[in-house]
């Protein structure tokens, strides 16, 4: 009993092995081979990847006439389950405003800190308060460092390091007037900005002070760190951003943003994007990749507060209002995703939560929690970030974070630049080896009394048009060149004869000079 298979019923596989296989050319069915076992790999990994994405990201989706950012809060818990709807909540905490807020880096811990002297970390999902602090003096900037058992308040004056239970660790004197902090998580830096204008690094596992950097450009009105390449990005009342790594004592770019002072700066988590916001009413979109403006927005106040989830999504707090728009840096949107109104308070600082669809910002009359559909990342690797870790974990990670912990001198605007070839002088790589081994101070003196010898003096000699002209000449004979050495010639015989009389004796002239010949008699 005879078949007839149709090409068209086989399956893709063996239609395309059918196809390698009929290949005459030895070396292009080879590389066929070699590619289809390529797209078979792709095929398996793609496959084996579903296994660990379990979440699906979600976001807000309106039917008809409706638009997203008529949604309310209180529209969106009811349609989400009662664990996301405990999450949004608003803390009234008149007397201590406004508010600036932080989360740890596994999203479990809120860190808040009141202008007015009061702190507060606490578990947000469980509603466990960890400590509660009245330190009595202005609070200007909070930051977890690189778990949640430690966090760096800058105060008054200094800068102050608490654990868990809330017991002072450490002061940092060094930092004073501190307005604005970012934590380096692997390198163990705490960077700092004060009204001086000095950009300060602190290394928090072994307490030494890194770097201690002048910006020039007065006090920092913004601060935010780029988490592709750990270079921190600050904002000036000039208009201009300038990015900063501890190695380099000026900025490694400056930008000008706006026209006006810049209030706030944020950073894609992919590196390649920041948003600025400026005093003279603009939001911007920038290409950190070649420095240009992608996007412009306009904000009716002048925003006071930019943060970026790690899907992309920007919240903007200006006035009393918080805007957060969606999948703003590949087009320019016309209408936010979402907006919030805190009536009669002016927010002050804006923060998405890691891992989940959350949005705390602090105002006037204290802290709020909005659900943001589609902000947080669903798949987490846990071997980064476990937001779940136990204790056990969470010592193993501090251990192998402070192993693996990366040198400030490896902070680069590319980071996956290794290195390139000296091409330096023998002379220059030599006198590097020198100043290793002999120290700075020796080569420097030696290179002080090389210069104190004395040298013999040429007139006349270092002159660039004469070098010129006597290249031009030199090998040149015409009329001109021979008359005048034979009128030199000349008037050399005519002194020579000048100075004898006619009994061939030597005259009073020669005898005496020109000057002195009329007082011989």
């Amino acid at each position: 009993m005879d078949f007839v298979v149709n090409a068209s019923t086989m399956p893709l596989g063996a239609t395309k092995r059918s196809k390698i296989r009929r290949a005459k050319d030895i070396k292009l069915r080879n590389n066929l081979k070699q590619l289809d076992r390529r797209y078979k790999d792709a095929r398996r990994a793609v496959k084996s990847s579903e296994y660990l994405l379990q979440e699906d990201i979600g976001g807000l989706e309106a039917e008809g006439m409706e638009r997203t950012f008529k949604f309310t809060q209180e529209q969106i818990k009811q349609e989400v389950d009662i664990s996301t709807a405990a999450k949004g909540f608003d803390l009234r905490l008149e007397d201590y405003g406004p508010y600036c807020v932080d989360y740890s880096r596994n999203g479990r811990k809120l860190l808040l800190g009141g202008k007015r002297g009061h702190i507060a970390a606490f578990d947000f999902r469980e509603g466990s308060l960890d400590t509660e602090l009245h330190v009595n003096e202005i609070v200007r900037d909070v930051k977890y460092l690189h778990n949640d058992t430690f966090f760096a308040i800058a105060q008054k004056k200094y800068v102050f390091i608490y654990d868990k239970s809330g017991a002072e660790i450490h002061c940092l004197k060094k930092h004073i007037e501190v307005t604005h902090m970012e934590f380096l998580p692997y390198h163990f830096l705490l960077a700092t900005v004060g009204n001086a204008g000095w950009l300060k690094y602190q290394d928090t596992s072994t307490g030494d002070q890194v770097a201690e950097l002048r910006t020039k450009l007065g006090p920092s009105s913004a601060m935010a760190l780029n988490p592709w390449n750990a270079v921190v990005h600050l904002g000036h009342a000039n208009g201009t951003v300038s990015l900063w790594s501890p190695s380099s004592s000026t900025p490694l770019v400056k930008m000008i943003c706006h026209k006006g002072p810049v209030s706030s700066v944020a950073i894609h988590r992919g590196g390649n994007y920041m948003s600025t916001a400026g005093m003279d009413g603009q939001l911007k979109i920038w290409d950190i990749r070649n420095f240009r403006e992608v996007h412009a927005y306009y904000t009716p106040t002048p925003a006071t507060s930019l943060d970026i989830s790690e899907r992309g999504l920007i919240s903007v707090g200006w006035g009393p209002h918080v805007t957060v728009w969606n999948d703003a840096f590949r087009t320019k949107q016309k209408s936010p995703y979402m907006t919030h109104l805190s009536p009669g308070s002016i927010v002050n600082d804006v923060k998405f939560c890691p891992f989940d669809d959350v949005l705390a910002f602090g105002h006037d009359n204290g802290v709020t929690s909005l659900i943001v559909p589609g902000s947080g990342e669903a798949n987490f690797d846990t071997l980064e970030v476990n937001p779940y870790e136990t204790l056990q974990q969470r010592r193993e990670t501090e251990v192998q974070g402070l192993l693996n912990k990366l040198q400030p001198e490896m902070i680069t605007l590319d980071p996956n630049f290794v290195g390139d070839l000296d091409t330096r002088a023998p002379e220059e790589r030599q006198r590097m080896v020198n100043l290793e081994t002999t120290g700075e101070q020796d080569l420097k003196k030696k290179e002080y009394e090389k210069k104190l010898e004395p040298r013999a003096k040429q007139r006349g000699r270092n002159s660039s048009l004469r070098r010129y002209l006597r290249k031009r000449t030199n090998n040149v004979i015409d009329d001109r060149r021979v008359r005048v050495q034979n009128a030199l010639e000349k008037e050399k015989k005519m002194r020579q004869n000048l100075w004898k009389d006619e009994h061939g004796l030597p005259s009073d002239e020669r005898k005496f000079g020109l000057a002195l010949a009329r007082f011989a008699k």
